[in-house]
């Protein structure tokens, strides 16, 4: 079975499924987060390298201050109560994205927890906190053009391999299979570089509602896919099918 190194998730839907359910969109994130740590400990298990959570988007900023605060509350508190279980089952936590825009009483519990798990060697689990697919690949770009600046770096030597060492998530492979809930079909300003090669797999049902079965699934779909990376196919031609399978 070819197992993906990367497995990334768009996590949507939470205040949806609340609202279906005539319940408050913080009951979304309650159960969005139970939801979490089931695909988290799925992951682990199966003996996948790397898995990257979207949990708070740049645009996310711009929804009402009391959803936001509820979810900064939220985070903090699950990534403490959970750091125990990150030790005991070998998880090595990371981030991407713009801590600094974060209370600090939460980004000095996600600091402690990325130094806490820093020797952990199995699943490595990183959140997108504040996190855009644009905003990273501005700041990267910034970051060069301030090398070609200061006499570092040859405009005629930046080339893929280059630009991609210098964006933030540089220490993860990119995403070989990237899953989202909801049935919405884009990428939401998530690992726009990086996606470029990724498998798509589109589930019809909210985040609360992804069980460790779904992501089962997806992985042995993932595993069924002839990935050519712009390549002609060594099989038999096959019938052209949708870009994003809507499960």
């Amino acid at each position: 079975m070819d197992t993906p190194r990367h497995v990334a998730i768009i996590m949507d839907g939470n205040g949806r499924w609340a609202q279906m359910r005539n319940r408050p969109r913080t009951y979304g994130h309650l159960a969005g987060a139970r939801a979490a740590k089931k695909i988290i400990t799925s992951a682990a298990t199966a003996g996948l390298k790397n898995l990257t959570l979207f949990a708070f988007s740049t645009e996310n900023w711009s929804r009402p201050e009391t959803e936001v605060r509820f979810l900064m509350r939220l985070l903090a508190h699950q990534i403490l109560r959970e750091q125990k279980n990150l030790m005991k089952n070998n998880i090595r936590f990371r981030t991407i994205g713009e801590l600094s825009r974060m209370p600090a009483p939460v980004r000095d519990i996600v600091e402690q927890t990325v130094a806490m798990t820093a020797g952990n060697n199995g699943l490595n689990l990183v959140f997108a906190l504040s996190y855009g697919g644009r905003q990273e690949i501005i700041r990267a770009a910034r970051e060069l053009a301030e090398k070609v600046s200061a006499g570092e770096l040859k405009v005629e030597n930046i080339d893929e391999s280059l630009f991609a060492n210098q964006l933030e998530s540089s220490f993860l492979p990119d995403p070989d299979l990237i899953i989202r809930t909801s049935g919405e079909e884009r990428l939401s300003n998530f690992f726009l570089w990086q996606a470029a090669y990724s498998e798509i797999l589109v589930f019809n049902k909210f985040w609360p509602e992804f069980t460790s079965d779904d992501f089962k699934y997806a992985m042995n779909i993932f595993s069924q896919r002839e990935r050519r990376f712009g390549r002609v196919s060594v099989a038999a031609p096959l019938t052209p099918a949708h870009t994003v399978a809507t499960l």
